[in-house]
């Protein structure tokens, strides 16, 4: 039965050759569409790495024109203390662009053993920056004003650049760089900073020294749960007052999240709207020539009706055509899926296009039982006398 079906399906290889290519088609933006769902869903179901619950955040420009050193620091710890003194306010901290869930990202490359270590994120940081995101420490410790007077710069790294620098031994203690020599102090859990579907990446953290304040343009205010728009507005009065001649700006980061979960989003909704449309195109494309076949092969029904062929094999002579034409296209589109892993072409790991290729398949599959289904009953019911006397 299995070679009379290849013989039918050979004999027609023009009329079935687009309809072999539509599916090829298909599997391969189905295959992109469930990559990056994959791949979504798995960075979705790691933790955040960090609390941005009643964190807000107060952007403003930079108008610090001295370059007297105790002045700047004057300047920022008596602007610490006003905000601290207010009452729905528990921990403050400055930082730079490279804030949780904004659009800035700024990178560094650390050098180690003659091996350069490229797109590290790279955020500054105070005293209480662990406070206000409630980061992880997995090893070591947090920065502290002692650090100051370090002779080797201290740094914290991510829990994902520790494994590239030193695999599972410990990192506290050690020093990386081969020029810039920077001693690690602690390492923290990864975090997603630029929302729930991203990789975490690579984290470096310096402390904040005088400096650096020149960079600094970002506030980040942990507050209670009583903190309401009336306590906003008291806030930004006393931070225009304070920031004299700069523009003032609280953002929550709880709808920043929202904000660049949604942009994350917009790439899976256009593949889904193609492959929806694409789907539709291919299940019209097949229903319509099964149902095209069996009109043409009412003869060819109808006689093995009458010698003796049941309902059940008219019915799955047709879907088994159209599972062959479907598997011959799939084996197409798999080798062409399989390059991916094999180039390592986005980075990805293997095992995430593994499962694309295997809801692709299954996909297919589903989609063309479906859609062969009712051609096929209607095949079944084809009574033998009556198409061979319309033949």
């Amino acid at each position: 039965m299995l070679k009379h079906l290849f013989i039918m399906i050979w004999n027609k290889r023009k009329q079935n050759f687009l309809l072999m290519f539509e599916i090829l088609i298909s599997f391969l933006v189905l295959f992109g569409v469930f990559t990056l769902m994959v791949f979504d869903f798995r960075n979705y179901r790691k933790p955040m790495g960090f609390n941005y619950d009643r964190v807000w955040v107060v952007n403003f420009d930079n108008v610090l024109k001295t370059a007297n050193k105790d002045s700047i620091i004057l300047f920022y710890e008596t602007l610490r203390k006003s905000i601290t003194a207010m009452p729905a306010v528990k921990e403050v901290c400055f930082t730079n662009n490279n804030i949780p869930f904004g659009n800035a990202t700024q990178q560094t490359g650390v050098n180690q053993k003659g091996k350069l270590i490229d797109q590290v994120n790279w955020f500054l940081a105070d005293e209480s920056y662990r406070n206000v995101l409630n980061l992880q420490l997995l090893e070591g410790r947090w920065f502290n004003r002692q650090d100051a007077a370090s002779p080797i710069k201290p740094v914290v790294i991510n829990n994902t650049l520790r494994e590239i620098l030193f695999g599972q031994l410990p990192a506290a203690g050690k020093v990386i760089g081969d020029q810039d020599k920077m001693r690690v102090i602690g390492v923290v859990q990864d975090a997603k900073y630029k929302g729930d579907y991203t990789v975490p990446g690579r984290a470096l953290f310096n402390r904040i020294d005088t400096g650096d304040y020149k960079y600094t343009n970002k506030i980040l205010i942990k507050v209670t749960p009583d903190a309401d728009a009336a306590f906003e507005g008291r806030l930004y009065k006393t931070l225009t007052n304070a920031l004299q001649h700069a523009n003032v700006e609280i953002e929550h980061l709880e709808n920043k999240r929202k904000t660049i979960n949604y942009f994350a989003l917009v790439p899976m909704a256009v593949l889904l709207t193609v492959s929806l449309f694409l789907m539709i195109n291919v299940s019209m494309g097949l229903f319509g020539v099964l149902w095209y076949n069996i009109n043409k092969r009412k003869g060819e029904i109808g006689l093995r009706r009458a010698v003796g062929a049941t309902s059940q094999s008219v019915s799955g002579q047709l879907m088994g055509e159209s599972l062959i034409l479907a598997t011959f296209s799939l084996i197409a589109g798999c080798f062409f899926a399989i390059q991916f892993p094999l180039l390592n072409v986005f980075y990805l790991p293997a095992g995430i296009y593994a499962t694309a290729i295997g809801l692709s398949v299954a996909f297919i599959y589903v989609l063309v039982f479906i859609c062969s289904l009712y051609p096929g009953k209607q095949a079944a019911a084809i009574y033998p006398a009556v198409a061979l006397h319309e033949d």
